[in-house]
């Protein structure tokens, strides 16, 4: 073999070599994105379950404030409609996005309940809707680390797929960019 066949294979072999070695942190850049939705996930979930039985607690002592209760419903039943889009590709933009409108519709909802129940001191008391109501209070620091967990995740695995000449290896393999919430 002549010195420039030696020089083309070393070539083709460093580029084989780096080919694998890119994909691989793609990988693992999108599976750490997938460790972070699945512990929003599990806030959203908790948040969730405290959602229905704090409704019910407030139905009989907050009867002019139905549609706040059934607004508080309605967001969370969004907010479990989107994370289920995201659930199964956490890496989708679309679906990302779908879940930051559902939690701004949820947020507006949680805060006025919350307050209705701060106007009812009596209401608040009552073990029924106490533990609840504790239960979404604490969610939502929760939420906001974990979405920061989430976000940081989906910032590195956008730099990686942005960054010459792993951006041509995205495009060949279908790496595209994850949405932010």
């Amino acid at each position: 073999m002549s010195t420039w066949h030696l020089v083309t294979l070393a070539l083709m072999a460093i580029l084989a070599f780096w080919m694998v070695g890119a994909y691989n942190r793609l990988v693992a850049l999108r599976n750490a994105i997938s460790a972070a939705w699945q512990q929003v996930d599990e806030v959203l979930a908790r948040r969730g379950e405290a959602v229905a039985p704090l409704v019910a607690a407030l139905r009989d002592g907050l009867e002019g404030e139905g549609a706040s209760l059934d607004a508080l419903l309605s967001g969370q039943a969004q907010v479990a409609a989107a994370a289920d889009g995201l659930r199964g590709l956490p890496v989708r933009a679309e679906s990302a996005h779908a879940v930051v409108r559902a939690e701004s519709a949820m947020a507006s909802a949680s805060a006025r309940v919350l307050a209705l129940l701060d106007l009812h001191p009596d209401l608040r008391e009552t073990p029924a809707a106490a533990a609840p109501a504790a239960t979404l209070r604490e969610a939502e620091p929760r939420l906001v680390f974990a979405r920061q967990v989430f976000n940081e995740a989906v910032q590195a695995y956008n730099e990686a797929v942005r960054q010459w000449p792993t951006r041509a290896l995205a495009r060949v393999f279908g790496f595209g960019t994850a949405g932010r919430l």
